[in-house]
């Protein structure tokens, strides 16, 4: 996925906005509880399903600022920080065609983000509900690797 990532923004200009054609680059947050036992997650309202807060560049080369404000944006909490600057996952996943848009991927670099649990959550009009889920159940939610894989990281890093 960092290969075809790396490949994908080197070839395509315009990589950073929704309006290239084949995909562009979104950046998102893993929000985790201080002791890494919890993640916040979005029940998306358009892809019906639960997943990682996150959202398009529109422009912004600096991913981790907009896994940054996507994550106060779907969430309404102030208090979110980046663990690090590093990348957490890079994932590329195909989003479905719809009315006015065809599909096309998303290559998403994926930071880890802390956030206190106990701040009240404000549902955006982008998701149906969200929700603090154990790490360790996410996968009832969402089996998909994408979200399995994040969740052996975020297990390893408790581990250290």
């Amino acid at each position: 996925m960092v290969a075809a990532t790396i490949a994908f923004a080197e070839a395509e200009r315009e990589c950073l906005r929704r309006e290239c054609g084949p995909g562009h680059l979104t950046g998102s947050a893993w929000m985790v509880s201080p002791d890494r036992t919890r993640t916040l997650l979005t029940h998306h309202r358009k892809l019906d399903k639960w997943l990682q807060l996150g959202g398009h560049a529109d422009g912004d080369p600096d991913l981790l600022a907009v896994a940054l404000r996507e994550a106060r944006e779907e969430s309404g909490l102030a208090s979110v920080r980046a663990v690090s600057g590093a990348v957490f996952d890079v994932d590329r996943h195909w989003i479905p065609p719809r009315k006015t848009e065809p599909g096309h991927y998303h290559y998403d670099l994926r930071f880890l983000i802390e956030a206190d649990p106990n701040e009240p959550l404000v549902i955006s009009n982008e998701s149906k509900d969200l929700a603090w889920v154990k790490v360790a159940g996410v996968t009832v939610l969402n089996p998909e690797e994408s979200m399995a894989r994040m969740v052996r990281k975020t297990a390893a890093l408790r581990a250290e």
